[in-house]
């Protein structure tokens, strides 16, 4: 055989070689790629994403699209030809594996603890969109859970109302923590509170509730604490009561991103004209109950995703648009957002066609 036939047949042989390899050479990475987009103003699985009964809305146009990434699964393990694949397209993202699931979480807790997150960010969105409405919203601070073997099990439950801490008012949820940890390990706190069952109960027959308890904890060591702090085991959270009803209908998406675009969806819903003025906008970013916007994962693929769905506007969180930038779709403006006043001033121009002013997004920050 000629010496030149010869070493292309060994080079062959050697490159079928090592693409078997690596078709079964495991590497200890995911894969992040653009997920679908959904119009909130629109229709999803023949339903309106958002339905509100109760008080009067208005005709929309155009799109508010939220955007969403697709994940491999806890479980699938990708091989290193995928990986190399990964890493050299564009529009997909290679990332280790223990980004997406730390500590072991398996898939189902995963989904479980994105759902959870999902849930609180469509209550969020609600507030943030009233409140930019000027339109009243209830609020008070609850047990959101109880840790099991802690002191508060038994005595605390979900959904009891915190009224005070050792006798101080709370105003936020985040007064609660701050409250006992004042205290050592060992001493006792006093949680006034209204048990969930007449809050529930005060709220059906549209009254103030009259039952609250004195409930007295001895607090323990936190076990993650560097230094003594006292703890009770609960995690505080916030509840509201609304003036009308909003449901957000959209299911098999998980995580906060969408708050944003929620909220903007029901503003959209409760003031007549439309925000959009008919463009094509989509956007992300979690949102809390003031209206701040917060950053997201997977800013990269959610641009790929809206612009290949047709936006031409996306409105990004301030502390995701100097990633963003790094990498702009073409034919994708992006506009840097940090509370829903901004997104709703920059839809405003947008509909305006006043966009040469817009906080665009830039590598700097």
């Amino acid at each position: 055989m000629p010496r030149r036939t010869a070493t292309m047949l060994a080079s062959t042989l050697m490159l079928i070689a090592l693409l078997c390899a690596g078709v079964f050479i495991t590497v200890p990475y995911s894969e992040l790629s653009p997920g679908p987009t959904v119009n909130t103003l629109g229709d999803h699985d023949g339903e309106p994403v958002l339905q509100i009964s109760g008080r009067k809305t208005y005709p929309t146009t155009g799109h508010l699209n939220m955007t969403t990434v697709r994940v491999t699964s806890a479980d699938y393990r990708m091989n290193l030809v995928e990986a190399v694949y990964g890493w050299l397209a564009h529009d997909n993202k290679v990332v280790p594996h223990d980004t997406l699931y730390p500590d072991g979480k398996t898939e189902e807790q995963s989904t479980q603890e994105n759902a959870e997150e999902f849930s609180q960010s469509q209550e969020s969105a609600k507030v943030a969109a009233l409140k930019e409405l000027d339109i009243p919203v209830k609020s008070w601070v609850i047990v959101s859970t109880v840790v099991k073997d802690t002191p508060a099990e038994g005595k605390l439950h979900a959904g009891d109302v915190i009224k005070a801490v050792d006798g101080t008012t709370v105003k936020a949820y985040g007064d609660v923590a701050k409250l006992v940890t004042k205290h050592k390990p060992g001493d006792k706190v006093v949680f006034t509170i209204v048990p969930a069952k007449e809050q529930v109960a005060a709220e059906k027959e549209k009254r103030t509730p009259t039952v609250t308890q004195d409930v007295t904890i001895t607090t323990a060591k936190s076990d993650d604490a560097l230094e003594d702090r006292a703890i009770v085991g609960i995690s505080a959270g916030t509840d509201h009561t609304f003036p009308f009803t909003i449901d957000i209908k959209l299911a098999d998406v998980g995580g906060p991103s969408a708050g944003l675009m929620f909220a903007l969806g029901i503003v959209d819903k409760l003031t007549p004209g439309s925000l959009t003025g008919g463009t094509f906008v989509a956007g992300t970013g979690t949102i809390d109950d003031a209206g701040k916007v917060g950053p997201i994962g997977g800013i990269e693929m959610k641009t790929v995703g809206a612009r290949d769905k047709g936006a031409k506007f996306f409105l990004t969180p301030k502390d995701n648009c100097a990633t963003a930038a790094r990498d702009v779709p073409d034919g994708l403006t992006l506009v840097k957002v940090d509370t829903i006043d901004d997104a709703v001033k920059a839809l405003k121009d947008i509909r305006g066609g006043d966009t040469a002013d817009l906080p665009k997004c830039t590598t700097g920050k």
